[in-house]
């Protein structure tokens, strides 16, 4: 999967350091994957007036729901635009972390504390921490060290990294439980679907697993990012492709880019780290 390098220079005609702008030099594929999903759902969330359906299960009964959705579509779009720039980078990227460990805490926390065994609820909240463990990373990567706050949260990358593995292993698990949804997933095209369902699931589970124990974590990284971004190009991208006003189909779309963001992103601050263990 390839991105077109992001042009070193986009001013609006003034002086660069005044009324200029700049985008983030060499962003790398999980920053700009990451931004675009957002800005995606935060648009969708502005044309429809509502949230991003299961990924921000707002109730029903909560009071000004449209116009809240409107915010969040507003915070998110603006969000994900300013993680283009170079002066707005590391703020947008925090902001958006903390807009999403939101949604993890307010959203998905309490359904999964009402169903602890459903494995659903698991799957909404560990999609949710791909996404916070994601922007930690891309903050990670921007922001210097201005006071402890930030030098203490530039720091973390290593923690994101463990939530990430770990979220890993539900989306893993997930495939099994959810064969038959899985499936339903899997283009019409390939040969033996059920045997992709399962292989993926494996996928998951043996990324979440490396990760979480140090066993070559940047190829484990990687390789799901690579699968993630999969799912985007064999899956997403049709989807949108055969229904093209379906809401449904787009904020797939979006959710599925911003989660491949976050895949590339922890697997590049694992760049430190060899490929693979020294005999």
């Amino acid at each position: 999967m390839t991105v077109s390098t992001v042009p070193e220079h986009i001013t609006t005609g003034a002086p660069h350091g005044r009324l200029g702008f700049r985008a983030v030099p060499a962003a790398g594929v999980g920053h700009v994957c990451f931004a675009a999903g957002l800005a995606g759902l935060g648009l969708l969330s502005l044309i429809s007036g509502d949230f991003a359906l299961a990924w921000q299960p707002v109730p029903a009964w909560v009071p000004w729901r449209e116009g809240l959705a409107r915010i969040s579509g507003i915070l998110l779009l603006t969000g994900g635009i300013g993680m283009w720039w170079e002066r707005t980078a590391a703020r947008f990227a925090l902001v958006m972390t903390a807009f999403l460990l939101s949604w993890l805490i307010l959203l998905q926390v309490p359904r999964v504390a009402q169903a602890p065994r459903d494995v659903g609820m698991w799957l909404g909240f560990s999609e949710t921490l791909v996404l916070v463990s994601g922007g930690w990373a891309i903050y990670a990567s921007l922001a210097g060290v201005r006071d402890w706050c930030s030098a203490w949260l530039a720091s973390g990358a290593r923690l994101a990294g463990i939530l990430f593995g770990g979220s890993c292993l539900v989306l893993g698990v997930s495939h099994f439980v959810f064969t038959a949804a899985t499936v339903g997933m899997v283009p019409s095209w390939l040969p033996y679907r059920l045997g992709f369902a399962y292989l993926t699931g494996a996928g998951h589970l043996a990324a979440g697993t490396a990760i979480l124990l140090g066993i070559i974590p940047r190829l484990a990284a990687t390789l799901e990012a690579c699968m993630i971004s999969s799912f985007v190009l064999l899956v997403h991208v049709p989807g949108v492709t055969a229904a093209p006003s379906s809401r449904l189909q787009w904020t797939m779309l979006f959710v599925a880019t911003a989660l491949a963001g976050s895949a590339w992103a922890i697997a590049k601050s694992l760049q430190s780290t060899e490929w693979a263990r020294q005999a």
